[in-house]
Formats: structure tokens, C-alpha cells, sequence
């Protein structure tokens, strides 16, 4: 191999890839991504941002392996069958393509699939020289000497507790496939989905990690020492925190595009790798602070008492927040019922853009609110979104509809009331112009009715919520991941709506549910005693009996 400049540095090899597939030269991240592919560990992982090129590079790793030692079995890993399987068709398509690889093409008689092949100079062999499958896929009984785990985390498989925990047990499998050999490896390449990524747990399984975030971190120590090299000697170099730390793949402008694109949170974790975010100081709206249940349409409980005890949880419930935020059912629930004081829908309209029209239904009872239905439309304006809204409001007994009047300047609320007071006349109006930061108004709307408990949702709702498609429309996602930082959330439409429908109950917030309790309780004896008076003295005066009769 020290004879061969291609098989003694794969950078070489991954220059000629590079030019072959007519793509500027490598940047230096991206030699320093080869180096630690050739040179790590036996268990490692290369975290590192979005874009950067990590699967090509890793494609093209698995063709200098098999250049050097035609010999290997490799199997590649990833969340959904198709990543996989396009990441060995772009392997088969540079053995096929590249003049230098031409003597790895499958012969007569070999496995020569896009999705499991052979390569010519291999023997007989079980397992295909590459073979692609997904993490949900069929992993028992393959044999390989690398197994190169590409992005098997994604928001779709990662979004729950029990998706993270199904996730970590399906990895262990790798194990058993690996072969028993010094110089079998795993390989993961990775970008955090979530603040609780598996990735995390790697080091404790004996994994090595090294992170090149897209900008020079402000605070290095988030990153627990794993920060590549090439990072670390630019923070010794004395280089500005926020410099790119790859300008030839994302300039600073590109960077602020994407910034921008993906929202405050998430571009913590798609390019800067932090899932420090976990802190919980920094998440104050949590699913532990709601009271879960299922509510009638028409009759809510007197009295509610909230809890957090283990035997109250929802187990079946699929809960998106942060790690060990999950939802209970009250500790105690009056047996009275009684009508709701009043209903409101609130709706935060949009375009015909990426935004939703959300919208949210809290009705008031006993100065606690309950969330009965929330949802949002991505048309816009449209027709048939505001006979939606409409119908909405009269299958929930709306008294009143409050709109967010900062897009088209109250536009949205004229083109409303005609469709309203069509199917189900009520008020229509538009809320006062917010001013000041969202996020902060959201929060300090919502958390206080949290922290106190205040609010009840429908568990029918949760279910619906969470099957209404991208996690990052769903409401309860978009509550827990909310913080007091100017574009915390790429999506906000739902929890935004939310938010105004509790806002139009503040007022009556201050009353005491205690004496609110009370006060019904002392209604039902005043109307059970007014029956027994009828039934002893008739039709007669009921108001001197009654004062005659408590008197006595």
C-alpha cells in the first residue's frame, strides 16, 4: 500500500472522485472528514453539519475500501430504506463510472444489484460486497467487516420516548452482524434530530465522536470535547466566535439564509450540532404541566386537581416533548358537570405560503380553560378554509371568534364574517395589532396557566394532533420546543392561535376555582332545596317557604 499514493491516503482517492465527478476540490473539512474516516477508531461517528458532504465522502470511502481490499463486506444503515439504497446505487454508479475502479465490476454469475452487489475480485461470500437496508429493515443473519450507520436517526423514527428507546435497542443488532475481526468497524455519520438524540448515548457504548459545526461555537464546552481538531485550533487561533468554519462549502450570508430558514432551535442542531438545548430553563412550556382527559362538547367538570404521579400517566399517548415530559390524567375530578361559561376559537391566518392558518378552541369553566380542538390549514385564505373555520365554530358552540389582524391588516377577519354569519352567526373580531417579540408574548401568556395548572386538553385532541403530519406543524411540538429567543420555531401558526384564545380568558383567570367550585355547589343545594319546598307547599311562594324554612 506505501507504494500506492491512492491506497496509502484516501484523500488522494477522494481528490480524484472529486474531479471525476466534476466538483471542486475538497474543502478542508472535507479532507479532514477522509482523514478521520482512514485513521479513527473502531466505533466512531462524524457528526457534522448539514450540507457538508459527509455521505459522499463516506460513498466514496467505501470504494477506496473495496480498491484496497476487494475482499470486505460492507452493509450500509440508514433510517429509511431508500437513503440507503441510494447511498449504494451513488457506490455502484462510481465503480461503474470511474476508469480506476473498472476492475471491481461484478462478473457474470455475481450479485449485481443496486441494492446488493458483489464486486469482481471478491470470493464466495453470504453477504454481497455492499449491501444497503433500512434500520427498520432485515439486519439478522448479514455478516460485515464495516457497517456504516448514515443518518439512521430522523425526525419520523425520533420523535417520541418510545421511538428514541426502539431506536437505541434496533443499533444494538449491529453487534451481532459485525465480524469478530481487529479491523471490523462501525461507522456512524449523523446529524441530531432532536435535543435528546440517540447520538448522545454513543460515547457511552464505547463510541468516539468528533462534531465540525458550521460556525466556530461561543461556547466550546457545550460540546463535551468532541469538537474535530480543525475547530479547537481555531479557538486557540483566536478566531471570532460565529466564523464559518468551512466559507468554501457556506459563507456566513448562506449560513444566515439557512439561519433564517430553519429557525433559531433548529439550526442549533442541524449546523451547529448543539443539543445542549435539553436545558430545561430554556424550554418553559411542558406537556407535565397540562391536565389530560377526555371532555364532553357541551359539560366540563366543576373541579379539577392536577398531578404528575407515575400511576397517572398516559401511557398510550404519544408524547413529543423533551426527554421524560409526558402527559397525566387529574388526580381528582368532580363528579358534577355543568355547561361551559363560554367558547372561543382563535385563528392566526397565513398566506399561501409554507404557513399554516392555525387556529385553536378554549372554552372557560370554573376559571380553568380547556382546549377542545386545534388544528391548521395550509391554503391560506381560501374558501374552503374559511367554511372550515365556520363549521368549526358551530360543531363547538363558538360564542366568538378572535383573528389575528397582523396579516392583511385585518383582511382575513372581512373575508370571514359573510362565510360565519352564514353557518354559525357569532362575533367576529379582530384582536388588538400585537406588538413586541412573539415568542415572548406566547410565553408569557401560556406559561403562567401552565404553571399553575390551568389548563385542561382533550386527549382526543393529542391524537389527532399528533397524527396531522410534520412534527413541526403539530401543536404540542411546536409548545415544548418554544423558547424566549426570537425565532425559536421554523412553524408556530397553532401555538400562536392558542395562545390568543387563552389571551381572551385572562380576565377571567384571576377568579379562585375554589370558590368558583363553592359558589356551584351552593347553586345545586339552592335549587335541590327549592325542589323539596315545591313538593311539600306546592305552587305557593317559594321565595318566603324557602326563607321561612331556613329560618326554622
Amino acid at each position: 500500500m506505501q507504494n500506492d499514493p491512492i491506497k496509502a491516503d484516501f484523500r488522494n482517492f477522494l481528490f480524484l472522485v472529486w474531479e471525476h465527478l466534476k466538483l471542486p476540490a475538497p474543502t478542508a473539512r472535507q479532507y479532514e472528514l477522509a482523514h478521520y474516516l482512514q485513521h479513527g477508531p473502531k466505533r466512531g461517528m462524524i457528526q457534522a453539519f448539514r450540507g457538508i458532504g459527509k455521505s459522499y465522502v463516506t460513498s466514496a470511502y467505501v470504494c477506496w475500501l473495496l480498491y484496497c481490499n476487494p475482499k470486505l463486506n460492507i452493509l450500509v444503515v440508514s433510517a429509511s430504506k431508500d437513503r440507503s439504497d441510494n447511498f449504494s446505487i451513488f457506490t455502484k454508479r462510481l465503480i461503474e463510472e470511474m476508469p480506476l475502479l473498472e476492475f471491481l465490476k461484478p462478473k457474470a454469475g455475481q450479485r449485481d444489484s443496486n441494492v446488493a452487489f458483489d464486486v469482481g475480485p471478491a470470493g464466495i461470500s453470504h453477504s454481497p460486497s455492499v449491501k444497503s437496508v433500512g434500520i427498520t429493515g432485515q439486519l439478522t443473519g448479514s455478516r460485515a467487516d464495516v457497517i456504516v450507520a448514515d443518518d439512521i436517526e430522523s425526525l419520523n423514527n425520533s420523535l417520541t420516548q418510545i421511538m428514541r428507546d426502539q431506536l437505541a435497542e434496533r443499533i444494538k443488532e449491529f453487534d451481532a452482524v459485525l465480524k469478530p475481526l481487529d479491523t471490523s468497524r462501525i461507522i456512524y455519520l449523523g446529524t441530531p434530530q432532536s435535543e435528546m438524540s440517540l447520538y448522545n448515548q454513543l460515547p457511552d457504548r464505547g463510541y468516539d465522536i468528533k462534531v465540525w459545526p458550521a460556525r466556530v461555537p461561543e461556547k466550546p464546552e457545550k460540546y463535551m470535547g468532541r469538537l474535530a481538531p480543525s475547530i479547537y485550533a481555531m479557538i486557540e487561533q483566536g478566531v471570532p466566535a460565529g466564523t464559518p468554519t468551512d466559507p468554501d462549502r457556506f459563507s456566513d450570508e448562506e449560513l444566515q439564509e439557512r439561519a433564517l430558514s430553519y429557525g433559531r432551535s433548529g439550526f442549533a442542531l442541524q449546523f451547529m450540532l448543539d443539543t445542549s438545548l435539553s436545558d430545561q430553563d430554556r424550554y418553559p412550556l411542558k406537556l407535565s404541566d397540562l391536565i389530560v382527559m377526555n371532555l364532553d362538547s357541551k359539560l366540563g367538570p366543576a373541579k379539577l386537581a392536577w398531578c404528575n404521579e407515575p400511576d397517572r400517566m398516559h401511557q398510550q399517548l404519544p408524547s413529543v416533548g423533551l426527554a421524560g415530559d409526558r402527559y397525566y390524567r387529574p388526580l381528582f375530578i368532580s363528579p358534577e358537570l355543568t355547561e361551559y361559561t363560554g367558547c372561543v376559537m382563535a385563528i392566526d391566518p397565513s398566506g399561501r405560503g409554507k404557513d399554516e392558518t392555525g387556529w385553536a378552541v378554549v372554552k372557560l369553566l370554573h376559571g380553568n380553560l380547556f382546549l377542545v380542538d386545534a388544528g391548521g390549514f395550509k391554503d391560506g385564505y381560501s374558501e374552503e378554509t374559511l367554511k372550515s373555520l365556520a363549521v368549526l365554530a358551530k360543531l363547538h358552540g363558538v360564542n366568538a371568534i378572535r383573528v389575528e389582524p397582523n396579516f392583511g391588516d385585518g383582511m382575513f377577519a372581512q373575508l370571514l364574517r359573510p362565510v360565519v354569519a352564514r353557518i354559525h352567526p357569532c362575533e367576529v373580531v379582530d384582536d388588538e395589532r400585537s406588538t413586541g417579540q412573539k415568542e415572548l408574548r406566547i410565553v408569557d401568556t401560556l406559561e403562567p396557566l401552565l404553571n399553575q395548572h390551568r389548563l385542561v386538553v382533550d386527549a382526543k385532541l393529542i391524537e389527532k394532533d399528533y397524527r396531522s403530519g410534520e412534527a413541526a406543524y403539530q401543536l404540542f411540538y411546536q409548545l415544548t420546543r418554544l423558547t424566549r429567543e426570537r425565532g425559536a420555531l421554523k412553524h408556530d401558526d397553532r401555538l400562536d392561535a392558542l395562545a390568543q384564545a387563552c389571551a381572551y380568558w385572562v380576565e377571567h383567570m384571576s377568579r379562585d376555582t375554589d370558590r368558583a367550585h363553592e359558589e356551584h355547589l351552593e347553586r345545586l343545594r339552592d335549587e335541590e332545596l327549592e325542589k323539596f319546598v315545591r313538593g311539600i307547599l306546592g305552587d305557593r311562594d317559594l321565595g318566603d317557604a324557602r326563607d321561612h324554612w331556613l329560618a326554622a
